[in-house]
């Protein structure tokens, strides 16, 4: 499943792209990807012209001048494919994104009006696009449960440190998972920002200090920021908008780094344990738990 600066990286793609263009057709081989009423669709997306494109934590947006919008998860397989007077390719890296399309993976079809594509494709079928009235969106059940986005800039170390405190009892990894919490903090971006803020992630938020948590917020935002300039990680499922693997993991300190000498310590190899079910990345000499 993609992160939050994969997704990021797809939306920027898009918006390069799409914006002001006009649906001419749309077509789709399953309901479950495509789970939208074709009366709807026919009078909200076909002739609609595309006015914005948002993400709030790893969704993203496709608003039209309808006052509809379109909204995608890409979960685990899926890719955005745009064919036009440009191409690129956006997520599972396998031949879709430089094949023929539509192939066996296209799950739905948008056609614009100038003959340009844009293919949702999902070899697994767990990703979707669902119509909303754009006024509807703030609603659904997903983005009323999810956390604050870290990269704004109103999310203060304060405002993460009073959400973190409610995860007091538990591990300050399975916090940060907690997409109640803060919105779109994966794996990888949770090893690499406690390492950075030397925080064993197995310590429970309550033996952690406000001041280190908010050194922990300036990670999580450090390497974040860092990943969407590098055009996301290289991690199994996720490319670029150009259809280039991202090359934020060339820099990772620690993730997938096992075996492999500390940045801060070269006498000492960073280790994989297991900290709130995940595979995780830490330096034995810059990470303790807390007694």
């Amino acid at each position: 499943m993609p992160e939050l600066p994969e997704v990021e990286t797809v939306r920027r793609g898009l918006e390069r792209l799409i914006i002001g263009k006009t649906i001419a057709r749309v077509t789709s081989d399953t309901p479950k990807s495509f789970p939208n009423d074709p009366i709807e669709v026919r009078s909200f997306l076909v002739g609609a012209r595309c006015v914005a494109i948002r993400r709030r934590a790893k969704l993203l947006m496709i608003d039209w001048s309808s006052q509809y919008t379109l909204v995608v998860h890409l979960k685990m397989t899926g890719q955005l494919v745009y064919r036009g007077d440009e191409n690129f390719g956006a997520g599972h890296p396998n031949d879709s994104l430089i094949g023929e399309l539509p192939d066996r993976s296209t799950r739905v079809e948008l056609t614009f009006s100038d003959g340009a594509h844009l293919y949702f494709n999902d070899q697994r079928k767990f990703g979707w696009m669902k119509l909303y009235p754009t006024s509807e969106v703030e609603a659904i059940d997903f983005l009323t449960r999810v956390g604050p986005e870290p990269l704004e800039d109103i999310f203060t170390p304060e405002a993460f440190v009073a959400r973190i405190r409610r995860r007091n009892n538990t591990t300050v990894k399975a916090a940060i998972l907690d997409q109640t919490v803060l919105a779109g903090v994966g794996n990888i971006y949770a090893d690499e920002s406690l390492w950075g803020a030397k925080i064993h992630p197995a310590t429970r938020v309550r033996e952690i200090t406000d001041a280190q948590l908010g050194c922990l917020l300036g990670q999580i935002k450090y390497v974040m920021n860092l990943s969407i300039e590098a055009g996301g990680s290289t991690d199994r499922n996720y490319v670029n908008a150009e259809g280039k693997r991202g090359s934020y993991i060339d820099f990772a300190r620690v993730f997938r780094r096992e075996g492999q000498p500390c940045p801060r310590h070269p006498e000492v190899m960073i280790e994989k344990i297991r900290v709130a079910g995940r595979g995780t990345h830490i330096c034995p000499a810059c990470q303790v738990v807390a007694a």
